[in-house]
């Protein structure tokens, strides 16, 4: 562990091989044994190690010999007095004068003139400000910063391009000298894929026409380490093989196409970047930790995170409580997955939601005041408004947790809900916590809700019903799992037939069945007021007759999904029983966008006019406005109109 001047968190060395952003030196490329910020709640994770071992002060520097410099991580203002950039954090400032420079141009300046450079036969003298509409001379690349120019030829390059010539002799291709050139002009079957990043230049490259080797600028600059020993990915030296080749990583179980590590005792073949990889991690899309294994072993048949097959005689991360569950490591460490904290050595010690104080009595985090006892199968007088306090639903068949002297009430399953956790949408854990009068609409599903949300430092807000979801999602109006993807374009909902623009729905990889996120939480069996016997949802399965809402009297589309009742065979539209303000606590004043609302039971025989649409709320909670004119609003989009002429 490494404690920096510039960084809140500790750092960790690694051996690990990455493509990085270092938040040191703000450059992009390969870093090997640097260090990184384990914390999750922290956005910077790699640092060269040059850049996390700076000096704390710089003394006689050659730009600023007169003053101490020192080591500063508040946020920079103005420009470095070397180079022109933007001041960034951390950087060297004077506390005696104005003087301030970067963190690279504090630890290596750059100089003010190159009377020999490697790239041009001429002299260079440095430019605070490159000209943007000439290209670099090597990489052929434009300019977003400083640069040096020849003024005999009046030609321009980058700063890290300086120490390149358009011929170099290279540690991982030492058998001939390696030549600067452009993709076009390279034969057609010429390598072009970079054997260490694996990535096709766009610009310059560096080639050997005798080997047929292809290496990029940004891995010529930072080249890798010809011999690696790190014993807990293999026993022996791994040895890169300086050749662009085809083969399957035996970490990852993944092809590859550019230069392997190799074991020459035991032709073990692997990744720069399957080296070291992270033992225990956890991703969004699993509610337990993975851990990584080298050989999965078999039992094992599909990923957890893209389905595809898994190689049992390759690694991948598994889960020691579910014995089936394992994902290949790239999908794992998914930059949408995994929030690249190493969870080895942390104690999974999360706080539990509640307490035990007696035979079948807890105390919950969310009602301190008093206990709540347990009912099995909701085993008590029961009242149809009753709801769920977390997730707002009636409380219908399913044990509860109550308290009766204060008629507070939790499923069995709301009360397991965990303090901490990840939700699908998010690599970060999210908190949960309980809604106070100012609502808000669920950022996934869109729906308003009063209940428990799940939050990340109070920000971003989902409801529990969409927090819940995991994978595989198991529904019982479909026969096939169902798992959750991000639609980019628009897409119909099979239950509602409303369309999704771009956001995340339920999905089957098997028949191209998708569920918006609202329809994928309606309750399977409630009772409604309408009705002396549970109601229970139909799931695309058509009526041999014709048939009517018993709300709104509309003939029902049994395309959609529809409520039925077994014993009376009347139908509801799943609209008309719920509505979209179902997740709200009637008898409850509210503020939304700056307005205060009254929620409303609409149990009443003579159903009012919503003063939008100006039609008779059928739903069985409807808003009433407290502006004076305490109008009725029955549905989000009437909500929407009313708060659009409020602030005309």
């Amino acid at each position: 562990m490494y404690k920096t001047s510039f960084h809140d968190h500790p750092l960790f060395p690694s051996p690990r091989f990455v493509i990085s952003y270092c938040q040191g030196c703000k450059t992009k490329g390969t870093i090997y044994g640097g260090y990184y910020c384990n914390d999750p709640n922290c956005s910077a994770w790699f640092f060269h190690k040059k850049c996390a071992e700076a000096p704390l002060q710089i003394n006689l520097h050659p730009s600023h010999p007169q003053h101490l410099l020192l080591l500063t991580k508040q946020l920079g203002v103005g420009v470095c007095e070397l180079c022109g950039e933007s001041i960034g954090t951390p950087f060297y400032s004077c506390s005696t004068c104005e003087f301030k420079v970067n963190l690279t141009c504090g630890m290596k300046p750059p100089p003010s003139a190159i009377e020999h450079p490697l790239c041009h036969d001429h002299p260079l003298v440095l430019l605070k400000k490159g000209k943007e509409k000439f290209p670099c001379e090597v990489c052929k690349e434009n300019f977003g910063g400083p640069s040096y120019l020849c003024h005999e030829c009046n030609l321009y390059f980058h700063l890290d391009c300086v120490i390149l010539s358009k011929e170099v002799n290279h540690p991982c291709h030492s058998n001939h000298p390696i030549k600067l050139f452009a993709p076009e002009n390279l034969t057609g079957d010429a390598e072009k894929i970079c054997f260490s990043c694996e990535k096709q230049s766009e610009n310059m490259l560096y080639h050997c026409p005798t080997c047929n080797f292809s290496i990029c600028l940004v891995c010529t600059r930072n080249p890798p380490p010809l011999v690696i020993e790190h014993t807990r990915t293999h026993v022996h030296p791994l040895t890169l093989l300086s050749r662009t080749m085809p083969f399957t990583c035996h970490v990852c179980g993944e092809d590859g196409k550019g230069g392997p590590y190799v074991c020459l005792q035991c032709a073990f073949l692997t990744h720069g970047e399957c080296i070291d990889l992270p033992r225990i991690i956890s991703i969004n899309r699993h509610e337990h930790r993975i851990s990584f294994t080298p050989h999965l072993g078999a039992g094992y048949s599909k990923c957890g995170v893209c389905r595809k097959s898994l190689n049992q005689y390759h690694g991948a991360y598994s889960c020691s409580v579910c014995p089936k569950y394992a994902t290949h490591c790239k999908c794992a460490s998914r930059s949408d997955l995994w929030d690249r904290v190493d969870l080895e050595g942390i104690p999974n010690h999360d706080a539990e939601p509640f307490k035990m104080v007696g035979d079948d009595l807890i105390i919950h985090f969310s009602h301190e005041k008093h206990p709540l006892k347990f009912y099995y199968k909701n085993k008590i007088l029961y009242d149809k408004w009753l709801q769920c306090e977390a997730c707002m639903y009636p409380l219908a068949f399913e044990s509860i947790y109550g308290c009766e002297e204060c008629r507070f009430f939790l499923h069995d399953k709301c009360v397991n809900l965990p303090r901490k956790k990840k939700i699908a949408f998010s690599r970060v854990p999210h908190s949960l916590e309980v809604t106070n009068q100012v609502v808000t609409a669920c950022r996934e599903c869109r729906v308003l809700f009063d209940g428990f949300n799940y939050t990340f430092h109070g920000d971003w807000r989902v409801d529990v019903h969409c927090g819940s979801l995991c994978e595989p999602f198991i529904h019982d109006g479909h026969l096939h799992p169902l798992y959750i993807y991000k639609r980019w374009g628009s897409s119909c909902c099979v239950a509602c037939e409303d369309i999704v623009h771009g956001g995340y729905m339920m999905c089957c990889d098997a028949c191209g069945f998708d569920l918006c996120l609202y329809c994928a939480s309606l309750p399977i069996k409630m009772w409604h007021k309408n009705d002396d016997h549970p109601i229970t949802l139909h799931c695309g399965v058509k009526l041999s007759e014709k048939s009517c809402c018993e709300i709104c009297e509309r003939e029902l589309d049994q395309c959609k999904w529809f409520y039925t009742c077994f014993d009376c065979g009347v139908t509801f539209h799943t609209r008309c029983v719920l509505g979209d303000f179902s997740r709200l606590k009637p008898e409850k004043l509210i503020f939304y966008e700056w307005n205060r609302f009254e929620v409303v039971r609409n149990n009443n025989s003579t159903r009012p006019l919503c003063s939008q649409c100006h039609s008779r709320c059928m739903v069985s909670v409807v808003l009433k406005a407290c502006d004076g004119n305490n109008g009725y609003i029955c549905s989000r989009s009437c909500l929407t109109n009313y708060l659009r002429s409020y602030f005309v």
